[in-house]
């Protein structure tokens, strides 16, 4: 019994490792058209919920909350019986991708006085990938114990996701909200 058990175990993981690196690649992508939606729209207010409407780092961070949010969704129907605990790893996944670039664009900004675009981009590919990682690595575990419930996990999401719709027609005047080409802050034809 423990041979067969042995291999559906590995299948299972091998599955769900395929799975995240369609998830990495397909966050990726989307994550890299979202900063340019708005504009293709002809400045949408609907798709400016969704997509970055300035230079803010808020608004960079919807470049990396949506997709992943998205592929969440669109990867429970795939492995939901072979993950453990998957809408809790998946948040704390996506948690982990947002606090990455929050916590090291205002790093190392703060430390050389200015942002550069090469390391930006570099913040954005490294958070999605140790985002999707931890999600893995949580989703793949024996144990299926973990800090958050799923109905936590989902509420966080829900206040996630109205916190990115809100905050971007009434963001607080606070640097993370502040676009950093022009200083303002939301949608410029707005406020």
């Amino acid at each position: 019994m423990d041979f067969f058990e042995n291999i559906f175990n590995k299948i299972k993981k091998e599955k769900l490792l395929k799975l995240q690196l369609i998830v990495i690649l397909f966050s990726l992508i989307l994550g890299t058209l979202l900063h340019f939606t708005y504009e293709w729209s002809g400045e949408n207010l609907f798709v400016g919920s969704f997509s970055a409407v300035n230079e803010s780092v808020w608004e960079h961070l919807k470049l990396v909350f949506f997709p992943m949010l998205i592929a969440t969704i669109i990867e429970y129907f795939f492995v939901k019986d072979v993950a453990n605990n998957y809408i809790e790893a998946k948040t704390i996944g996506i948690f982990t991708a947002i606090s990455i670039i929050v916590v090291g664009f205002f790093t190392y900004s703060g430390i050389i006085g200015t942002s550069i675009i090469f390391i930006d981009i570099l913040l954005f590919i490294l958070s999605i990938v140790l985002g999707e990682y931890v999600a893995y690595k949580l989703m793949k575990r024996e144990d299926e114990s973990t800090v958050l419930t799923e109905s936590l996990s989902v509420i966080i999401l829900i206040f996630l996701f109205m916190c990115f719709v809100i905050f971007t027609y009434l963001p607080p005047e606070v640097n993370l909200f502040r676009d950093v080409t022009t200083g303002k802050y939301g949608i410029g034809n707005i406020r």
